[in-house]
């Protein structure tokens, strides 16, 4: 660390890797009104938590897998605080989310953040709370990781996407908030998926199940599933969906 450079607290890392997140990969530079606020806030420069940013995404083996480097020289706290999110992200992106609160204000639900439950009604309040700010935040993390666009149809109303569940979300508790298992749908898709007359394979293809013109009639089955059959998803800029949670998918949940 050069001389008179201020140490990076943990904090400020979780703060970071927490917009990290919730931004679009074309987004991650010094530029960014949202990289200026934080920067404001915790006292570093935007070109400082943008290069924090950048070191983040060397971490993150979507980006390898696409052939995408990020800076090079992360620090060991960095890879701390990317190791603790990806050992229990229901518990970080809630860690993530206070400090937030506390950094930024808010209104009555960050307050209710920051917070603590000194009885058994608080501490119920408190799961609730936790339970919407998680769902909140998985929404924003794989939306930004899907360019906030349909992975299968490529629709881009954000007010029609769901950030939906490759496991489900009652099945899998440690997954709820792991982006691997998510996947940006429009609604119609993510119900068809949660249903299981459709599936993406493990090599990222959409499958869609014999039962649809079944169920629906051959014309509008082939307007709305048939013609992506076969087709790649659009792949998200971090946060590969799991081959494995796929697998689970097609072998456990569709309808063949």
């Amino acid at each position: 660390m050069k001389e008179g450079q201020k140490r990076w607290t943990r904090d400020e890392l979780i703060l970071t890797f927490n917009l990290y997140c919730r931004t679009p990969f074309g987004k991650l530079h010094s530029r960014n009104p949202e990289v200026i606020e934080l920067a404001a806030l915790i006292g570093r420069s935007p070109n400082a938590v943008a290069f924090k940013l950048v070191n983040f995404a060397s971490l993150d083996p979507s980006l390898k897998k696409r052939g995408i480097k990020g800076a090079s020289n992360h620090s060991k706290l960095d890879k701390q605080v990317w190791d603790a999110f990806n050992d229990n992200w229901e518990e970080l992106a809630f860690e993530s989310e206070q400090l937030r609160a506390q950094l930024y204000g808010g209104d009555q639900s960050s307050n209710d953040l920051v917070q603590e439950p000194g009885t058994t009604e608080g501490k119920e309040e408190l799961r609730l709370v936790k339970a919407r700010v998680n769902q909140r935040f998985f929404r924003s993390m794989i939306m930004a990781a899907y360019d906030q666009k349909c992975c299968i149809t490529g629709i881009g109303l954000p007010s029609l996407l769901i950030a939906g569940h490759i496991r489900p979300w009652a099945q899998a508790p440690k997954l709820r908030l792991n982006p691997h298992n998510g996947l940006a749908l429009n609604a119609l898709h993510d119900k068809a998926f949660e249903l299981g007359l459709i599936t993406i394979t493990p090599d990222y293809k959409v499958k869609v199940s014999s039962q649809v013109p079944q169920q629906m009639g051959t014309t509008e089955a082939d307007t709305f599933f048939n013609q992506y059959e076969g087709r790649p998803i659009r792949l998200p800029q971090r946060f590969l969906p799991d081959p494995e949670l796929l697998k689970y998918h097609n072998d456990e949940r569709f309808l063949h």
